[in-house]
C-alpha cells in the first residue's frame, strides 16, 4: 500500500491519490456483450441453453430450477447455516420495513388534496453471481426488500455449476424470500433474458444485482435501450475508506482493510488518519494477518492500490472521506458519532471499533448492495423504495380550484403556455357563472 501525506500533495496529487482502479470495458468486451444480448433476444431458450453449455461448461436440459431442487438443497444445508441465514433475514427485514416509504395524504391549501400512492414494480430479475464464490447473502438483500415491496414476480437467476446444479445456500435464500422462479443462468445472458424474456424466463421490468465486468456492461446496454429495462444502480469494484484515531486498534483496521481486498484485485482500501504510529502499526499487521488469508493472492493485488494517508485531523480525515465518496465508511475513531454530520457521501457507514464492515455484508439489518465509483455522491443504497414506484394524485374541490388557480394561470402565462391557463380559466368562469 502507498504511505501518503495529504498536506505534501499538490492538487493533482490529492486527486491522484484518490483515483480507483481503471474499470476498462475493452471493445472487444463491448462488442462480444452486444452479439450475447442480441442472440438471446433472437434465440430465446435454444439460445441461453447454447450460451450455457459454451460460457459455463454445462449442459442443462431445463433452464428453470425446479422444486425436487429446491428441496434438495434445503436438506444438504446444516442446521446452524440455516438458522443463521433465517436470523439475517430477519434483521434486514425489521430494518427494510422500517424504512419503507409509507402513503402520504395533504391538503396543501384549503380544498386541495394531494397524495403519494406507492405501487410496487410489477415484475423485477435478481441477479445473484456465482464467480469466486457463491453469494447468499446478495440473495437476501435483493430478495427481502423485493418482497417487502410487494413486486408481483421476482426472478432470480443464478449461474449454473458444471454439474448443472446452483448453489445451494442461494436456493434456500430464493425460497425463504418467497422466490419460486429461479434460472440456472449466469454472465451477460442473464441479463439479456430478464431483460426482454424467452420461452423460460419471464421479461423484467427492472434488474438488480451486482456482477463482473460482462454483466455489468450488458446492464449498461439494456438500461439504454428505450426497449429495456431499469436497471438498480451504477455498479463498480468494492470500496472501503476507514477513517482512524490512535486510539483505534491497528489489529482491527488491518483487518477491516483486507476484508474488502479479498473481494478482488479490482477492489480498493484506503485508511485516512492524523497518526503516523497508527499507519505504521496497520502496515505491520496487514502484512501479517494476509499470510492467515486463503485469498491473500487477490488481497495483495487489491492492496497494491490501495494507500495509507497521514492528514492533519479528523475533520481532514472527513474531507478526504468527502471527496472519496466510499461505497463503506468505517469510523474507527473515540467518538465516531461525532464526525457523523460531516458526512455529506458514502454508501454506508460504519461506527467504532466494534462495528466491522462485515457485518453490513451480512446480517446488521442494512443493505450491501451499495453505489460504488463515487457514486455514492448522488445515488444512494438499495431499499425497498428501490422496487417500488410513487404516483401522485391530487383532487381539488370547487374552492380548492378558485384558490389557486389564479396562481397557476399567472405561471403559465408566464411561461408562454395560453392552453394550460385556459384550462383552468374555463374551470373558474363556470363557477363564476354558476354563482
Amino acid at each position: 500500500m502507498k504511505h501518503l501525506d495529504w498536506n505534501t500533495l499538490s492538487g493533482q496529487g490529492r486527486a491522484e491519490a484518490l483515483v480507483r482502479p481503471a474499470q476498462s470495458v475493452s471493445g472487444e468486451t463491448r462488442v462480444a456483450v452486444a452479439q450475447t444480448i442480441a442472440a438471446v433476444r433472437k434465440g430465446g431458450d435454444a439460445a441461453l441453453i447454447e450460451l450455457t453449455r459454451r460460457l459455463d461448461r454445462c449442459e442443462l436440459e431445463s433452464l428453470r430450477v425446479s422444486e425436487n431442487e429446491f428441496a434438495a438443497a434445503e436438506r444438504s444445508l446444516s442446521s446452524e447455516l440455516k438458522d443463521a441465514i433465517a436470523e439475517a433475514r430477519e434483521r434486514i427485514e425489521r430494518f427494510h420495513r422500517a424504512c419503507a416509504p409509507q402513503a402520504i395524504r395533504v391538503e396543501t391549501a384549503p380544498g386541495v388534496v394531494c397524495e403519494r400512492l406507492l405501487r410496487p414494480i410489477a415484475r423485477v430479475g435478481l441477479y445473484v453471481p456465482a464467480g469466486g464464490a457463491p453469494l447468499p447473502s446478495t440473495a437476501l438483500m435483493l430478495g427481502v426488500p423485493a418482497s417487502i415491496a410487494g413486486c408481483h414476480e421476482v426472478v432470480l437467476c443464478t449461474p449454473p455449476r458444471a454439474d448443472g446444479g446452483c448453489d445451494e445456500t442461494v436456493l434456500f435464500v430464493a425460497r425463504l424470500c418467497g422466490i419460486r422462479t429461479v434460472l440456472k443462468l449466469g454472465g451477460a445472458q442473464a441479463i439479456a433474458a430478464m431483460a426482454y424474456g424467452s420461452e423460460s424466463v419471464p421479461r423484467c421490468d427492472k434488474v438488480f444485482g451486482p456482477g463482473n465486468a460482462w454483466v455489468t456492461e450488458a446492464k449498461v446496454q439494456v438500461a439504454g435501450d428505450p426497449d429495456g429495462p431499469a436497471i438498480d444502480m451504477p455498479a463498480g469494484p468494492s470500496e472501503v475508506l476507514i477513517i482512524a484515531d490512535a486510539n483505534a486498534d491497528p489489529v482491527f483496521v488491518a483487518a477491516d482493510l483486507l476484508a474488502q481486498a479479498e473481494h478482488g484485485a479490482d477492489s480498493q482500501a484506503i485508511l485516512v488518519s492524523p497518526s503516523v504510529d497508527l499507519i505504521d502499526a496497520v502496515t505491520v499487521c496487514v502484512d501479517r494477518l494476509c499470510q492467515r488469508l486463503p485469498r491473500a493472492g487477490i488481497a495483495k493485488r487489491s492492496l497494491a492500490h490501495g494507500c495509507l494517508i497521514k492528514v492533519e485531523s479528523l475533520q481532514q480525515a472527513i474531507n478526504v472521506s468527502n471527496a472519496y465518496a466510499p461505497e463503506h465508511l468505517i469510523i474507527h475513531t473515540l467518538q465516531p458519532r461525532d464526525l457523523l454530520d460531516s458526512v455529506i457521501s458514502a454508501g454506508s457507514i460504519f461506527l467504532g471499533a466494534w462495528s466491522p464492515e462485515s457485518v453490513g455484508d451480512y446480517c446488521s439489518g442494512t443493505n450491501h448492495v451499495l453505489p460504488t465509483y463515487g457514486a455514492a455522491r448522488s445515488w444512494s443504497g438499495l431499499s425497498v423504495a428501490s422496487f417500488q414506484k410513487q404516483i401522485t394524485v391530487q383532487g381539488l374541490s370547487a374552492a380548492g380550484l378558485r384558490a389557486i388557480g389564479p396562481c397557476a394561470m399567472t405561471i403559465a402565462r408566464a411561461e408562454q403556455l395560453e392552453a394550460h391557463a385556459l384550462a383552468i380559466g374555463l374551470r373558474l368562469d363556470a363557477l363564476e357563472n354558476a354563482a
